[in-house]
């Protein structure tokens, strides 16, 4: 029986590629997107395409109801957004709460909302995918305050869901997929999103127990908290 992944964020970039290389590798995938005026991007590689904005609740809870029932091996928590915060002066209560809501908090309520669809199959897998710029350990100078905040957030909240459902067999993870030509990694990243997602995705094929809570780059390398 072909395992089934959920990737959040799929319409473009990094999101669109996971769809894309998770079905060559043979995986039922079911994607989201916030709006379903793109799901046209994303159906030729996807079993099902269904809506979900991460920021809101709401949207969550639909989403899960809408699968009940489904069993889901490998949930890869990928959308984000960033705010245009490139300096102290221009921090606003709204970029953060919109970012964090969207990068933080919605990979976590998600996971929750979905903790039955996981139970129910034999990977029991997530795949937070945050960004070294989250990593405070490699601070070198402030910009993205909100962004950056968030993903230490996420990293945080990967480590303590790993701690509290590795004993159910769980492997939780946070992966920084490298710095990318998308939409926000913008036209002077030295990476391409389909060498990323590849090698990424070959990583967590050969993840286990002993990989719980780790911070990776997409290559597997550690990165330091």
């Amino acid at each position: 029986m072909p395992r089934t992944a959920l990737v959040t964020g799929t319409n473009r970039g990094l999101g669109l590629d996971f769809v894309k290389d998770l079905s060559r590798r043979g995986y039922h995938v079911i994607a989201t997107v916030r709006d379903m005026k793109h799901a046209a991007a994303v159906s030729p590689f996807a079993k099902r395409v269904l809506p979900l904005e991460q920021a809101d609740a709401a949207s969550i809870h639909a989403l899960g109801e809408v699968l009940s029932g489904v069993p889901i091996d490998v949930l890869v928590n990928n959308a984000g957004m960033s705010a245009e915060d490139k300096s102290v002066t221009t921090l606003s209560m709204e970029a953060f709460d919109k970012v964090f809501r969207t990068n933080a908090f919605g990979p976590a309520l998600l996971t929750r909302a979905l903790l039955p669809n996981l139970r129910a199959a034999q990977t029991r897998r997530v795949l937070n995918i945050s960004s070294t710029l989250g990593s405070i350990a490699n601070v070198s100078h402030g910009f993205s305050y909100a962004y950056r905040a968030s993903k230490s957030a996420l990293n945080m909240l990967t480590a303590s869901l790993a701690r509290e459902l590795g004993p159910e067999g769980f492997t939780i993870v946070t992966f920084c997929p490298g710095w990318n030509k998308t939409d926000m990694g913008g036209p002077a990243a030295p990476l391409m999103p389909a060498d990323s997602v590849r090698k990424l995705l070959d990583v967590a094929e050969g993840l286990n127990s002993a990989s719980n809570g780790a911070y990776l780059s997409h290559e597997g390398k550690p990165i330091a908290w």
